[in-house]
């Protein structure tokens, strides 16, 4: 998850990857890797012309078929757009981005404090779990980055000739 993307409640900005990549390049002396809404040799490109030396794709491979995430949440990042995202922690005490869903609604009507990760994640443990054998996605964690209508179901070997072809193509035609 980009580092800018934390909205605790307070409306902390949220700021994109691609804002962020020129910033921390300029600030620090070490390798940047870029994550956040890279799904193709776009993201990729853009990625490295902003500095980066890497690239982490995370919801991309999610949804590949070697992945070993469920059905259900591979299903809801196809069927998702961007705005259907937003930055929790109501299920495991860590902020992530996810789907948004019933569950997050109703955990954010609670006015005490979250607790941290592993206290919070055993806390909903069962009702994730159930949730998954019920099928129900507004009861379990769908975590998704923030460019799910970029996301294409395939092999992972055939995302990473898709990507390279895309940056073959676009630096031959730059």
């Amino acid at each position: 998850m980009d580092i800018g993307a934390l909205d605790n409640g307070n409306h902390t900005p949220m700021i994109g990857t691609m804002s962020l990549v020129p910033q921390i390049v300029d600030a620090v002396n070490i390798p940047v890797v870029a994550a956040g809404g890279i799904m193709d040799g776009r993201g990729l490109l853009a990625s490295m012309m902003l500095g980066a030396q890497g690239v982490q794709m995370g919801t991309a491979f999610l949804i590949s078929d070697e992945s070993a995430a469920n059905e259900l949440l591979k299903n809801a990042i196809l069927n998702s757009k961007e705005t259907d995202t937003v930055v929790t922690n109501v299920f495991s005490g860590k902020y992530a981005r996810g789907i948004h869903n019933k569950f997050i609604d109703q955990m954010s009507q609670y006015d005490g404090e979250i607790p941290d990760y592993l206290i919070q994640n055993q806390l909903t443990n069962s009702i994730r779990k159930t949730a998954v054998q019920d099928g129900k996605t507004e009861f379990t964690h769908m975590w998704s980055g923030q460019s799910p209508r970029l996301a294409e179901r395939m092999h992972a070997s055939m995302m990473m000739n898709k990507v390279i072809t895309q940056v073959e193509h676009k630096l031959n035609n730059f």
